[in-house]
């Protein structure tokens, strides 16, 4: 079994390839979907899905941090929900996710992730004159950006339903 290796190419122009992981499913890996991160491979009947018991971005051991992974996959989402009722500035947006257990981030953290989604077209800008300095920039929410929370919210409560249904199991 061979696995590709990102996008390199033989001299022929075809996908560089290496021996894949052992395991039971005869798999290609083709990279990781858009939407999910999930890793796409082309099995032997040319169907794209992930190997059983796959979990994606898992580092073992000590490197991998729990709270650090969930954080990441939730903190934009907290963002737009920030942003359901009302614009905010950037400093504004650090305050109140701080105040909150397990939210804890920085500067260093909000403003790469709040030009990610401008960019993506789920929040938009205006510069406002603040009283106590310098203007503001105002993030507010787009009619993407409501989408893409109410989507989000409807998945996490099916999600987190799932795993409380096996947490309560083992408790």
């Amino acid at each position: 079994m061979q696995r590709r290796v990102g996008r390199a190419q033989n001299e022929a122009g075809e996908p560089h390839l290496e021996p894949a992981a052992p395991g039971p499913w005869p798999c290609l890996v083709l990279g990781h979907t858009a939407s999910s991160g999930t890793p796409r491979v082309r099995t032997d009947d040319s169907t794209l899905r992930a190997p059983p018991g796959t979990l994606s971005r898992m580092e073992p051991g000590e490197a991998w941090n729990l709270l650090t992974q969930m954080r990441r996959g939730a903190l934009p989402y907290c963002v737009l929900a920030l942003l359901r009722h009302e614009q905010r500035y950037g400093v504004e947006l650090v305050r109140l996710l701080s105040e909150v257990d397990g939210m804890v981030t920085s500067e260093g953290t909000i403003y790469p992730l709040l030009s990610r989604l401008r960019r993506q077209g789920l929040v938009e800008t205006t510069w406002q004159e603040s009283t106590v300095g310098p203007p503001r920039r105002y993030y507010q929410l787009t009619s993407d950006g409501r989408r893409a929370l109410e989507a989000f919210v409807a998945e996490w409560r099916r999600f987190s339903d799932g795993v409380e249904n096996f947490i309560g199991k083992a408790g």
